[in-house]
């Protein structure tokens, strides 16, 4: 069972301790399609979007054994997202094609963030080579109320971010590999997420056509 913080106020609390201890959550709210909507919507009630997703995550902790399995799911679970997000994205945000990775990290921490999570990260620590780089959360909202139980200790929470942007970013042609390596639910003190350019993805054009 994932945990409330002590932070947010007491009716806070108290809203958050009954969805995630009656079937509530997972009957109205714990489902993919809810953070999905939650996300395209740009998250009215931000409230509303951390309970959907910790009910997300509650249910999968109860459906798998362990942990590592919770965190393929969420990652998938995330891919399919920014698949679909993207064309969201790109018809909101009227952003054009990105010429390069440095490029691409600005958009997605200064207009993506922004526009479905309310933040926007730093963008740093660069490889040298300029395919590699963190996004620094100094808040995240997706943790916003929440503890992680001592049997929990290795599921990463907000691992759903990570399959996000993988999606995302492959529908554009872009193919990265992303991870969490700074969780503020872990004890750090800000969250990172790094994100390695692997290769461009070569559109499959019919044959014939170029």
């Amino acid at each position: 069972m994932l945990l409330p913080s002590s932070s947010p106020s007491l009716p806070q609390k108290l809203a958050v301790r009954r969805f995630f201890s009656t079937g509530e959550a997972e009957g109205r709210l714990g489902t993919l399609s809810g953070v999905e909507r939650c996300l395209a919507r740009r998250t009215e009630n931000s409230e509303l979007f951390t309970l959907t997703y910790g009910a997300l995550v509650t249910q999968l902790c109860k459906d798998y054994e362990n942990d590592e399995d919770v965190n393929k799911q969420l990652d998938k679970m995330g891919y399919n997202i920014g698949v679909r997000l993207i064309e969201d994205f790109l018809a909101r945000s009227n952003v054009g094609r990105c010429h390069d990775f440095r490029e691409t990290a600005d958009v997605i921490a200064k207009v993506a963030f922004k526009m479905y999570l309310g933040i926007t990260p730093s963008v740093t620590n660069w490889s040298p080579a300029g395919d590699e780089f963190s996004l620094i959360l100094e808040n995240n909202p997706l943790v916003d109320f929440v503890e992680l139980p001592d049997n929990h200790s290795g599921l990463i929470y907000s691992n759903l971010l990570c399959g996000v942007l993988r999606g995302a970013l492959e529908m554009v042609q872009m193919a990265i590999d992303v991870k969490f390596v700074q969780d503020t639910l872990k004890g750090d003190n800000v969250t990172e997420i790094r994100l390695k350019f692997i290769k461009r993805i070569e559109e499959n054009l019919p044959a014939g056509e170029e």
